[in-house]
């Protein structure tokens, strides 16, 4: 289990106080050491004196929002919890759900005692408990739990609302999980290396049954409420583990037994219209639901069976994230302006490359939406529909039925279309069609998977497509990658001697405004990682008579990249080098994402 990270400052004498924390106490305490002004304290007294309450002490002082007197910034939550570890002698802990252990919490006390003394364990060793609290100053729970645990108990201060979440959310997740598993017993399911245990019930988890039904709807909440874009329910030997994938990298979950994991998916692919008893080939589904403010929120499910059982990820398209404007996606207004005016054009074709994940979905649903007006048709062919969305004409490409890209695209042409998005050009006959649809007076939109822009223009003509129909239809092609971004509450400036090396690559750009590159530094906010969410890097190709020229000439990559950056081309490379300069995110990430200048 992945050691919970602790936020502790230098901490002076414990207070000679015992008992609850009371609100009129921290309010002295912070006068006394000049976190708030005499003035401040005062009015603070008035304003909490008014109205009783039975909330924690720091909620209500946070409530009120007193100002600090070294800048005038309001005392959040967070900072009078941190205050309070400190006037206590003990660390500071902001609880991240993703490093705790819920089942082992669960296993250390009874919900009813944690909710009773407000106190949460947030993780378990061989050696020892570390309790979260709310109340440093009382400690006579500690000697019980460390007799019933055998484990030595070290306490740490957290958020009194954080307290209160969790304790209801992990030990309510522990009582479903042990419930379902009470249910059907351990049954793992097939596997290919199914241990046989003589004697054990081969009684099958419903999954309809309630425990179930509970743990699936809390790991959607969670997945949302961490923004996650990616679930994944995967089957191991002994378990079943849950990774969510956050900003582009994964993080264990939970572990769960396998009946309980089967049962999960079971009662997903329900949910999902996915046929529950077959198992043995990859299906795939989609679901409808809400996050916690309501709004709809989408997921593709994809099911593939595996040594150890069935595997199941579901990708979550949140409203929010999947239409965005162009500076929301990471456009620099030198492309912004350049994309705006392709996508105005009348008829043609528009491509979008990167590898998968790299944001090209949401590139183009995004793109689509601002042209998607009353006036125009827009209809896509897709494998899969990735989201559903009201004013596109949305169909799904069925390669049973024979109902593949390029039939898609014949029977759209039938549809009276003035914009058209075909999922992807695998085949020359699709691109054919594309072409075919584009000469006709259509704008096309369509994806490639190449490592950069100018290759998509040699991989058409690769496929077959003659240099005179490029040079007729092709607009413009967009290459993207996502890189994560510095998290804005811990990045520091970096200025260390790759600095230069950057200054001298982005100098002909003539970026406004200074250079700075940042570098990670990690925070509670970002969960030590020194990243929080993620951003677009584009290159994009607009095709000139120059480079129609160039294509003419059954050309090389190289002789295609040279024209296409003399026509205003930033390289991949270079614009994230810029992003660096603007202190957005970093070199190792640029270089990690980004293929090689040549």
């Amino acid at each position: 289990m992945t050691k919970v990270e602790e936020v502790s400052t230098e901490r002076p004498a414990k207070a000679s106080y015992a008992g609850p924390v009371d609100w009129r106490r921290v309010v002295k305490w912070l006068s006394e050491d000049q976190i708030i002004t005499r003035e401040e304290a005062q009015r603070t007294v008035a304003r909490c004196s008014q109205a009783e309450s039975s909330q924690h002490a720091l909620v209500r002082l946070a409530n009120v929002a007193m100002e600090r007197a070294s800048d005038g910034k309001p005392l959040d939550i967070e900072a009078l919890s941190e205050y309070l570890a400190r006037r206590a002698g003990l660390a500071y802990l902001r609880i991240d759900p993703l490093k705790v252990d819920v089942g082992r919490v669960a296993d250390t006390m009874s919900a009813t005692y944690a909710e009773r003394h407000k106190v949460l364990p947030v993780q378990v060793t061989a050696k020892e408990v570390v309790v979260a609290t709310a109340e440093p100053f009382i400690d006579d729970w500690v000697a019980e739990v460390e007799r019933q645990s055998r484990r030595s108990v070290r306490r740490v201060v957290a958020n009194p609302a954080d307290i209160h979440r969790f304790t209801a959310e992990f030990f309510a997740l522990a009582k479903s999980v042990r419930a379902a598993q009470k249910a059907g017993g351990n049954t793992g399911g097939s596997s290919f290396e199914q241990l046989v245990e003589l004697g054990k019930s081969n009684k099958q988890l419903d999954a309809n049954d309630q425990g179930v039904v509970k743990v699936v709807d809390w790991l959607w909440q969670y997945a949302f409420d961490q923004r996650a874009s990616d679930i994944h329910l995967e089957p191991r030997r002994e378990q079943g583990v849950i990774r969510f994938r956050i900003d582009g990298v994964l993080h264990p979950v939970y572990q769960m037994p396998m009946g309980v994991h089967n049962a999960m998916i079971s009662r997903i692919k329900l949910l999902g219209r996915i046929d529950v008893v077959e198992k043995r080939r990859p299906q795939d589904g989609r679901i409808k639901t809400r996050n916690q403010r309501g709004d709809e929120v989408e997921m593709r499910l994809s099911t593939l069976p595996t040594a150890f059982g069935e595997k199941m990820v579901m990708r979550i398209f949140d409203p929010d994230n999947a239409v965005k404007d162009l500076d929301a996606l990471g456009f620099a207004p030198h492309d912004a302006h350049r994309w705006e005016d392709l996508v105005k054009r009348p008829h043609g074709i528009i491509l979008v490359t990167g590898p998968t994940g790299s944001g090209k979905t949401t590139t183009l649903y995004s793109t689509l939406k601002r042209v998607a007006t009353e006036e125009v048709n827009v209809s896509t062919v897709e494998d899969p529909i990735e989201m559903i969305e009201p004013s596109f004409n949305q169909t799904q490409v069925q390669p049973q039925l024979d109902f593949n890209f390029a039939e898609g695209l014949r029977a759209l042409m039938r549809q009276d279309p003035d914009i058209i998005m075909v999922g992807e050009i695998r085949d020359l006959e699709t691109a054919e069609m594309a072409v075919q649809a584009a000469l006709t007076g259509h704008l096309v939109f369509s994806t490639l998977h190449t490592n950069d822009a100018p290759s998509a223009i040699t991989r058409l003509m690769e496929l077959g497509v003659p240099a005179y129909l490029l040079n007729a239809t092709i607009l413009g092609v967009l290459a993207q990658r996502l890189v994560r971004t510095l998290c804005k509450q811990c990045k520091q400036k970096d200025d260390t001697s790759d600095r230069e090396v950057l200054m001298a690559a982005v100098k002909p750009w003539k970026l406004s405004g200074g250079y700075q590159p940042y570098k990670p530094v990690g925070c509670v906010d970002c969960r030590m990682s020194g990243f929080r969410g993620r951003m677009g890097l584009y290159e994009l190709l607009t095709v000139s008579e120059a480079l129609k020229e160039k294509i003419n000439q059954a050309p090389s990559i190289d002789m295609l990249r040279r024209q296409a950056v003399q026509d205003g081309m930033r390289p991949l490379r270079l614009a994230g080098a810029l992003r660096v300069a603007e202190g957005l995110t970093t070199l190792e990430e640029v270089l990690t994402a980004t293929p090689p200048l040549e």
